[in-house]
């Protein structure tokens, strides 16, 4: 099965792949940006996200494949790879195993290291909505505050939602699988694994997903890699300073 994706542009490929119960359409408006400056960019969903088909298995190295897949389908080489939180682990991964597709990385607030289970409370909330008896988005999110005090990631989340038929909405997401599968979000990069391109590691100053203990194994798994901090933005960077984050991307892609 193919990842599902939304295309904007013609020129250079340019993949983005976004983060954990996320879809591409997070990325509309860099990637309409971006798509402006000679990129044809590729806002892909992950499996169990977005628009993408839904699977039980799902860990990195799956990901991995499904890019590799998508790849080969459109005949994309020579791409710039950007991944954010999740997406760029999965995106970490693709370019160490398959170094000749990539031209260029960017990895977006996340460390190839281990990270422990954080998204429980945002999990149950998500499966405490009764969409037998919601009938609006303002109940959903309602509903979700419960278990979700941030009005902006409730914001993100509730972007899954989607009119199943008149009168009923659901999500997008594979909950169920994503769930039982949370433990492979956080999971670490092979530490043999490297990728000698140039590399650009974007942290938010207000995030604690790449910290100073973090350098020295970024150094180690991708030596041409620099790291950059963005300014008044925590771990949604891309969504908190878009216009630092794009300005740090493309300088780095031209």
């Amino acid at each position: 099965m193919l990842l599902h994706s939304n295309i904007f542009g013609d020129g250079k490929p340019f993949v983005i792949l976004h983060g954990f119960l996320g879809m591409g359409d997070n990325w509309k408006t860099l990637g309409k940006q971006f798509s402006r400056e000679g990129y044809q960019v590729h806002l892909v969903d992950q499996r169990n996200h977005g628009r993408s088909f839904h699977d039980e298995d799902f860990d990195y190295d799956i990901l991995a494949e499904d890019l590799k897949k998508y790849c080969d389908y459109h005949r994309l080489e020579n791409i710039i790879l950007l991944g954010h939180s999740m997406g760029g682990k999965t995106a970490m991964l693709f370019a160490a195993k398959y170094p000749q597709i990539v031209k260029k990385l960017i990895v977006a607030d996340i460390s190839p290291r281990f990270y422990p289970i954080h998204h429980d409370a945002i999990l149950e909330g998500l499966a405490s909505l009764d969409f037998d008896n919601l009938e609006s988005r303002t109940e959903a999110d309602e509903q979700l505050s419960k278990y979700v005090s941030e009005f902006g990631v409730r914001q993100f989340l509730l972007k899954n939602l989607f009119w199943v038929e008149k009168g009923k909405l659901g999500l997008r997401i594979n909950l169920e699988a994503l769930t039982k599968n949370v433990s492979e979000v956080g999971e670490a990069l092979p530490i043999h694994l490297k990728f000698e391109k140039d590399t650009l590691f974007l942290r938010g100053d207000r995030s604690e997903y790449i910290g100073v203990n973090d350098e020295g194994l970024i150094k180690m798994q991708f030596p041409n890699a620099s790291i950059t901090t963005i300014n008044n933005a925590g771990h949604w960077l891309h969504a908190e300073n878009p216009k630092k984050f794009y300005q740090f991307v493309m300088d780095f892609i031209r």
